[in-house]
């Protein structure tokens, strides 16, 4: 009687934990659900940050969070991105509770793509996903559709509901597939080209054959940022990137803006503070106003997209 009784309160014992645990996640996905929208003055604010490389185990970088969030005070942003390489610890999940709870303390909705260091621990990229998306605040919502697993678009609608533009979020993956031949940083693969392609299709036909104004994050920077960017026809804005801690520049060509996140690691006295990337968008206009606000809460770098680079090739 007794090992039936001890067997029948383990069943129960787990039956109320999956059922727990199942509620805690429908409630944390109902709260990821957060409907973006520009305000009340046609604007929509985002903050980038970008390699903070925290690692808890060797105390490393633990000192950003207190800078992450004098910046999300100032700017009081709709969505906070992280564009790779956040957490560099075999297990990272601490690291990230570390972000979960200075942007639940700051109330803002919060999205990460992964970098090359994101998966060289003891968590898979699949499973990291997995474990972001299940996290309060959070509105990654990769769904397998493609190569990697931080892809996934944002809609940003009116007050009346209507999309008026799309946020892209892509995995640029890790290191290169090549080697030894070809060596160096990982890079959109083909399937992931056509992924974007046919999503941007879907949304500029739902929109009577007009793109919406879209840009798009992601961790490694494509050469064209180097070496300027060929397409003429591309329908993003803008494209925000990571990976090169000491770039943190915005330069257009051929009417396309390719920007930098200002790293957010802790430097040393001969290299610039930290920081992160603010962008405007504006309802109904291709077009933002984007800037740095580094760790002092000094505002550099302001300008406009295109005004600021009229007549500039």
């Amino acid at each position: 009687m007794s090992i039936f009784l001890n067997n029948f309160n383990l069943v129960m014992k787990q039956f109320f934990f999956n059922w727990f645990f199942l509620v805690l996640v429908g409630t944390v996905s109902a709260q990821n659900n957060a409907a973006l929208k520009f305000n009340d003055s046609g604007e929509f604010k985002i903050i980038q940050f970008t390699d903070t490389h925290v690692n808890t185990s060797r105390g490393e970088n633990l000192g950003i969070f207190e800078y992450l969030q004098k910046i999300i005070q100032l700017e009081n942003p709709d969505l906070v991105v992280i564009t790779g390489d956040i957490v560099t610890e075999d297990n990272p999940q601490k690291g990230y509770m570390m972000f979960v709870k200075a942007f639940q303390e700051a109330g803002v909705p919060w999205v990460m793509v992964f970098g090359n260091h994101d998966s060289e621990h003891n968590i898979s990229r699949k499973d990291l996903a997995k474990f972001l998306q299940s996290q309060h605040g959070c509105l990654n919502k990769d769904e397998g559709e493609t190569d990697g697993n931080s892809n996934f678009i944002l809609t940003v609608s009116e007050r009346d509901n209507k999309t008026e533009a799309l946020l892209y979020f892509m995995d640029s993956n890790d290191y290169s597939t090549l080697k030894p031949r070809v060596g160096g940083w990982g890079w959109f693969t083909n399937n992931q080209v056509e992924w974007y392609r046919a999503k941007s299709k879907t949304y500029t036909m739902a929109n009577g054959g007009t793109p919406y104004p879209a840009i798009a994050f992601f961790h490694i920077p494509f050469p064209e940022y180097e070496l300027a960017m060929k397409n003429k026809k591309a329908i993003v804005m803008g494209t925000f990137a990571g990976h090169d801690h000491y770039n943190d520049y915005i330069v257009t060509y051929y009417d396309l803006a390719l920007a930098y996140g200002r790293a957010s690691k802790l430097r040393n006295q001969h290299n610039p503070d930290l920081g992160g990337r603010v962008i405007v968008l504006k309802e109904g206009k291709r077009e933002f106003d984007t800037w740095i606000r580094d760790m002092h809460g000094a505002k550099e770098q302001v300008c406009n997209y295109p005004a600021s680079f009229a007549g500039k090739k």
